[in-house]
């Protein structure tokens, strides 16, 4: 385990996991944010994620890379699932099942179509 023993070690372990999550021409080009905490999983959560999952594994992209979080506090309209892509603002989407999440993932994540009727906000 890694001691922390002052501010400037908080920061490097910052910037070495911003770094890691970064889009880029030649790393991910997309992250995909299921948002699962105890209200996304109540709500149908993980059958959103094993969508998501088999439809990376169709694809066979390997330049997408999914983050599992927590609640974001908008209980009212989980699942919710924050879709990142190079070079464009992030688009969260809410109240998601499986076959929502497929028409996400065709549209937007692989071809950069917004699916405006799952939409809930874009965020700079």
């Amino acid at each position: 385990m890694v001691k922390i023993s002052s501010v400037e070690d908080l920061l490097k372990i910052k910037e070495r996991a911003l770094k890691a999550r970064a889009l880029s021409e030649d790393g991910n080009r997309v992250e995909v944010i299921v948002h699962l905490g105890t209200c996304g999983i109540a709500a149908g959560g993980n059958e959103v994620l094993e969508a998501l999952q088999e439809e990376i594994e169709k694809s066979k992209r390997k330049d997408i890379n999914v983050v599992i979080s927590g609640c974001m506090g908008m209980c009212s309209s989980e699942p919710n699932v924050t879709v990142r892509r190079l070079g464009e603002e992030a688009v969260l989407y809410g109240g998601l099942n499986g076959e929502k999440m497929r028409q996400i993932y065709k549209g937007h994540i692989l071809k950069g179509q917004i699916q405006r009727e799952h939409a809930v906000a874009r965020i700079k």
